[in-house]
């Protein structure tokens, strides 16, 4: 059987990734048009507190899942891995529960001690119910994500996607009449409902393949295993809890850093003498307009976070040293591969980017892309963080990245509180503490993986070559757009850029060979890509000789 590396899962759940991003800018851009930054304001106030619960119940669970059911199918034990399926469904449905009831029931407290925020209350309530599904369908997720099997997670989060999008837009369009906080309660709902879509889609999919021939006879085949062990419910729930729980203290740091950030940055900025709709607007600038455009690249590194754990695991547990290092290698030059150049194209076309999608709120998109420009140096430095803390959860250091995220919060608390009051720089003083946090983070994780993994990286093939790559693209896109504007419309003009630079990092990438082609044969359906690679290859260099 074909050994399947991280990036095998990675692009499978990169494509779905895309997908969900694009209907994601099909949510957030009308949204943002429609409502405004001031609506976005109420938008962005609720988020940070259902992402922070929503991460307790669903990041460090679904990983120590992906662990646990990874080890055992290593070692043959197919209904062990079942049973901690089984298990895990329980809890994580008892605390969806719980943390709903928190949600829903303070949502007058916690929007009420949120500066000038307190019509929020509705969107918090709109979005509290996703909070009884999404940890029963992140348990789905990780048991196929622990057989390396990513379409189950691809197909539900795009189902997802669509229905959130949809609901949430129709819901807020219904109920801007009634006021923009009204607006945005209808946007959050849309998060409940996709999340009630994906749980149906993942749970159909299950179905099919417990009921399938094929399942049947490897459960057979589980009995019959001479070594297998009944484990008992207490000692899965024990391993759970130590592999789980210092990933959820790690994910939840950044959370926690955004809303620390909500009071923070609110006071801060009333205290420079700011009104309340000047504090709303900058805060919705910032939250609403400019990270979802940054945070756009994302999915592409937490699709190889996601899939380094199970890669790393089997590679870690089978002792093939030379596996595990290749898996390592190639996700942090993937994480490099993509981060440069989506760092560098919006920090180069901030006001622009910005000014084309958010069309119709003109001034709040001027105002936000300062606050984009900085925010973008940290997307390659937020992608090398996620893919080495995979790689160090997959070898069993998962409290690492942890306390390297810890420090890098306590940065950003310290420069975002010295900062933001700052009249010059206002709410580009948090966008600033951001940035810092994850270098540092970054930095830490880089230095714990070649510790504990023992992998060394080629610094030619992993950073120079990229960095010459991104740097050709960016004076591509840079001439282009400023050439265009001078003929064509801005809006134009960015487009043609955005679509130039994207061919010409494509070609040096290639060009720079920061992708060799033996390692085409590592992504799903390799061996017929490489050899159309080498078709098209040798069918261009033979018209290339008759010319």
């Amino acid at each position: 059987m074909k050994r399947k590396t991280v990036m095998h899962g990675a692009i499978i759940l990169s494509v779905a990734g895309i997908f969900s991003k694009v209907l994601g800018a099909c949510f957030r851009i009308p949204l943002g048009n429609m409502i405004g930054a001031d609506g976005m304001g109420y938008y962005q106030a609720v988020y940070p507190i259902y992402i922070l619960l929503l991460t307790i119940a669903t990041t460090g669970i679904p990983v120590a899942i992906s662990r646990m059911v990874s080890e055992r199918l290593v070692a043959g034990d197919r209904g062990g891995a079942q049973r901690v399926f089984r298990v895990t469904l329980v809890i994580m449905s008892i605390l969806g529960a719980a943390l709903f009831a928190v949600m829903f029931i303070g949502a007058e407290y916690i929007t009420s001690n949120i500066k000038d925020m307190e019509g929020s209350v509705y969107a918090m309530k709109a979005i509290a119910p996703a909070l009884l599904i999404v940890p029963v369908m992140a348990t789905f997720r990780g048991y196929f994500q622990g057989s390396q099997n990513m379409k189950p997670t691809a197909v539900s989060q795009i189902t997802e996607q669509l229905f959130r999008v949809t609901i949430g837009l129709i819901a807020a369009y219904a109920l801007l009449s009634a006021g923009k906080n009204f607006a945005a309660a209808g946007a959050t709902f849309g998060a409940t409902a996709g999340s009630l879509a994906g749980l149906a889609a993942i749970f159909f999919i299950y179905k099919r393949y417990r009921s399938s021939v094929n399942f049947r006879g490897r459960r057979e085949e589980t009995r019959q295993a001479k070594n297998l062990r009944r484990e008992s419910t207490g000692n899965i729930i024990a391993t759970l809890f130590v592999i789980a729980a210092p990933i959820t203290l790690g994910a939840a740091i950044m959370p926690v850093m955004n809303f620390i950030d909500v009071h923070i940055v609110t006071n801060r900025l009333a205290n420079s003498g700011l009104d309340a709709l000047q504090v709303r607007t900058l805060y919705g600038q910032l939250t609403g307009f400019a990270q979802p455009i940054v945070n756009l690249p994302d999915f592409l590194t937490q699709a190889v976070a996601v899939s380094m754990v199970p890669a790393v695991v089997r590679a870690y547990k089978a002792r093939d040293r030379e596996f595990l290092h290749l898996n390592v290698q190639l996700g942090l030059r993937f994480a490099m591969i993509v981060g440069l150049p989506c760092s560098v194209g919006l920090m180069l076309l901030s006001e622009p980017i910005m000014k084309l999608i958010y069309f119709r709120q003109p001034a709040d998109a001027a105002g936000a892309a300062p606050s984009m420009t900085i925010l973008a140096v940290g997307i390659v430095f937020l992608s090398t963080y996620e893919t080495t803390s995979g790689a160090l959860q997959g070898v069993g250091k998962q409290m690492i990245p942890v306390l390297n995220l810890v420090i890098g919060a306590l940065v950003k608390i310290m420069l975002t509180y010295t900062l933001t009051s700052v009249k010059a720089l206002n709410i580009k003083g948090a966008a600033i503490g951001t940035v810092a946090a994850f270098i540092v983070a970054m930095a830490l994780n880089y230095r714990a993986v070649k510790i504990y993994t023992g992998t060394r990286f080629d610094i030619s093939k992993t950073f120079l070559r990229p960095l010459l790559s991104v740097a050709v693209m960016g004076i591509v896109c840079k001439g282009v757009h400023l050439l265009m504007s001078q003929f064509v419309g801005s809006h134009i003009a960015t487009f043609i850029a955005i679509l130039l630079a994207a061919v010409v990092y494509f070609v040096m990438i290639f060009a720079t060979k920061s992708i060799h082609i033996n390692e085409l044969r590592y992504l799903p359906k390799g061996d017929k890509l490489t050899r159309l690679y080498l078709r098209t290859r040798r069918k261009f260099k033979r018209r290339r000789t008759r010319l």
